[in-house]
């Protein structure tokens, strides 16, 4: 953009001409435009200018336009931005993956970009990274089944259907495990606690046709991912068996250099990177430093001619792939169809799955509609914060509300649209916890005679290191407001959490008498929020990661071994003893479980399977959505720490009142084999297991069954 913020065509036929740049990449917003926001139509302009230069100038071969599309076409003014990645895994329902993904598929092709940089497939292992809500929570299964969900939505047939785009997975990988919980920081991960936990998201995607992969920012062991042979070629290309094109992360070459020091300079981190790896394409934010360095490897013989051939060739090929070679330009026609009301009704029936009832004393929801409710907190009425970071800016709207034009609806509104009334609103602090005593009076004032106050606790919108904080503790103004509502009123106190990332709750659980984690639920959240409150929908979402109580779990997950589970200094609590356990949630209908049925006892490791049923009822009074999660764990493990549980299959049922259905599944050796120190799959004969549908849940269900053959040990 130039000085003036517009598009600096000069700056465009330089680049093409003297670089021979055959991709451009993120929204012009984020780099001194005219405009904060796009519009379809200024948005399409800019990149079918940058095609034009494109195909006249340099080698005359259409550009491909990249973007980040996290939760919808996030950089169009204009598109549905739908509930973020994390409350997409809230619903356990892989179609709203689908359906996010399709929709924002459609309204970033409508300005002219055929490739997304999504979905993002980094386990949320570390609690305080600020990357989380990208992401589809801690576990693998869930994360590898809503992958698949999302590149089938974003990519459809997309070598033939040019409302879809091709997809990007990302990032390879361990990207979410940073040891100091900062954005970009070192993991220390062993080879088969990787191939175990953190790929097989990114072989589910392949496997679905996942077009690209991009590589993480991170060192694993010491090592850079994008100068790794054995990450990128070893996993990546050979283990996962992915042939598509690979993509550094931005400006990962001189990171090699400026934060990693693995590399004197570009021309060694260049060389480094195309000697031992497969990369096809360098994002470079804004110097020819790459291609620079690249035709100096090449004409002086330290990289052969060939290696810059094979990369060309997936380059081209993806460019072939998306259509460009037919049509360059954007369909204008798709602009019609950008926030439409149907992409509307889509987003808000993801954010009534998504949103799950963590709290629910002496039934204190639903609401009725007759009480005197008051709304409190900084989350309580903004569309800003109910969408977070990669939303219409990199960081986000940062609170600023005019960015979206009312496009959207708040708790407020919600509140409003289900009761007829809306409601009285004080902020109290703002997002960040800071607030006045004049702020302080105005919140006891409101709260003093209400019957419910509800109380919305958040963050500041934020992306990538942006986000990095130092203490998972919600801030302490927050922790303030729910401490003198309760001090200043005998009304019950319903906290809404719109937040990803777990931010410790201190006694917010002892001073409310309900709290839902709302997440991130996008700009239509409020809707959805208020209707749970009311009634009107039952809560069905389920926590896709776990939530931490201290700040010593951030990195806790579900899945560690057995043998962090019991306290071996006695007493009652275990070291899993979080805040909210993984997969935690319920609704307002009692949902009852019969005995789980298998059709054998013996599960035998030859290619057979096992069928496993239950039985599921709505002794209710209320319709339900019920998530049924099928665990498994194993008793004895030779050498190896079982998983305490681990989630092996999933399905979310409707159930009318005083409905039952039968729910099956199928268990087979892939469901038990785990990853040793060889790198190899293996599988344990004679060894007992248990299932357990709905581990945590008071509904929970267990059977047993044993592997075939015999345990090689016997007394």
């Amino acid at each position: 953009m130039d000085k003036d913020g517009f598009l600096d065509l000069k700056q465009v036929e330089y680049w093409v001409d003297e670089w021979k740049v055959g991709s451009f990449l993120d929204s012009p917003g984020n780099h001194g435009g005219k405009y904060q926001v796009y519009s379809p139509e200024r948005f399409t302009e800019i990149v079918d200018s940058i095609q034009k230069v494109a195909l006249e100038h340099g080698p005359k071969i259409p550009m491909i336009y990249g973007l980040d599309s996290v939760h919808g076409a996030n950089y169009v003014n204009g598109a549905v931005l739908f509930p973020q990645p994390t409350s997409t895994a809230a619903t356990f329902n892989p179609k709203h993956a689908y359906e996010s993904s399709r929709i924002a598929a459609k309204d970033t092709r409508a300005v002219g970009i055929p490739w997304i940089f999504c979905p993002c497939l980094d386990l949320n292992v570390e609690k305080i990274w600020a990357r989380n809500y990208e992401n589809f929570g801690e576990d693998p299964h869930l994360t590898s089944e809503m992958a698949v969900a999302s590149v089938k939505g974003l990519q459809g047939n997309y070598k033939k259907d040019r409302n879809r785009v091709a997809a990007c997975m990302k990032h390879w990988i361990a990207y979410g495990k940073p040891n100091n919980g900062k954005d970009r920081g070192s993991a220390w991960i062993p080879d088969n606690f990787l191939l175990e936990y953190f790929v097989p998201p990114f072989q589910a995607a392949t496997d679905a046709g996942v077009a690209s992969a991009m590589e993480s920012f991170s060192d694993i062991n010491g090592q850079p991912v994008p100068t790794s042979e054995f990450y990128v070629e070893t996993l990546l290309r050979e283990h996962v068996g992915f042939k598509g094109l690979i993509v550094t992360d931005w400006g990962d070459l001189w990171r090699l250099y400026q934060d990693h020091q693995t590399a004197k300079g570009e021309y060694d981190a260049t060389w480094q990177t195309v000697k031992n790896t497969s990369l096809d394409m360098s994002m470079v934010p804004d110097n020819g430093n790459f291609s620079e360095a690249l035709l100096h490897l090449v004409e002086t013989g330290r990289i052969p001619e060939s290696k810059i051939d094979s990369a060309a060739a997936r380059v081209l090929q993806l460019k072939k792939d998306v259509g460009l070679f037919e049509q360059p330009y954007a369909d204008k026609s798709l602009h019609t169809t950008v926030g439409s009301k149907q992409d509307v009704a889509l987003a808000i029936d993801a954010a009534r799955e998504s949103v799950t009832l963590l709290v629910n004393k002496d039934n204190a929801l639903p609401l009725k509609k007759e009480q005197k409710v008051v709304v409190v907190g900084p989350a309580g009425n903004s569309i800003s914060f109910q969408n977070g970071g990669w939303s219409l800016r990199w960081q986000g709207s940062l609170g600023n509300e005019e960015y979206y034009g009312g496009r959207g609806i708040t708790i407020v509104d919600g509140i409003e649209q289900v009761t007829g009334t809306r409601p009285e609103y004080v902020r109290g602090p703002d997002i960040d916890g800071k607030w006045t005593q004049e702020e302080r009076d105005q919140v006891v004032a409101a709260v003093k005679d209400a019957e419910k106050v509800i109380v919305a606790l958040g963050e500041n919108t934020y992306a990538e290191f942006g986000g990095n904080i130092d203490d998972l503790t919600t801030s302490e103004g927050q922790l303030e407001l729910v401490r003198l509502i309760k001090e200043s009123s005998k009304a019950d106190i319903i906290t809404v959490l719109v937040q990803v990332r777990p931010r410790l709750l201190k006694d917010i659980p002892e001073l409310s008498s309900a709290i839902l984690n709302a997440y991130l639920p996008g700009s239509w959240g409020g809707l959805a929020i208020a209707e749970i409150i009311f009634g009107e929908v039952n809560p069905s979402g389920r926590l896709p990661f776990t939530y931490p109580k201290h700040g010593s779990q951030s990195n806790v997950t579900y899945w560690q071994g057995v043998y962090n589970y019991f306290n071996i200094n006695g007493g009652e609590e275990s070291y899993y003893s979080p805040e909210f356990p993984f997969g935690y949630g319920f609704g307002y209908s009692e949902i009852t479980y019969s005995d789980i049925e298998l059709s054998s006892n013996t599960l035998e490791l030859d290619g057979s399977s096992i069928e496993v049923s239950v039985k599921v009822k709505n002794d209710g009074s209320y319709p339900a959505k019920e998530p049924v999660l099928l665990y498994t764990t194993q008793s004895i493990r030779p050498g190896y720490a079982p998983d305490a549980y681990r989630l092996r299959a999933f399905e979310k049922v409707d159930l009318a009142v005083g409905e039952e259905k039968t729910v099956k599944f199928k268990l087979s050796r892939k469901d038990i084999e785990y990853y040793q120190r060889d790198l190899k799959k293996h599988a344990d004969e004679g060894v007992n297991f248990t299932i357990t549908i709905n581990a945590y849940q008071k509904n929970a269900r267990k059977a047993r069954f044993v592997t075939g053959g015999a345990y090689e040990f016997t007394r």
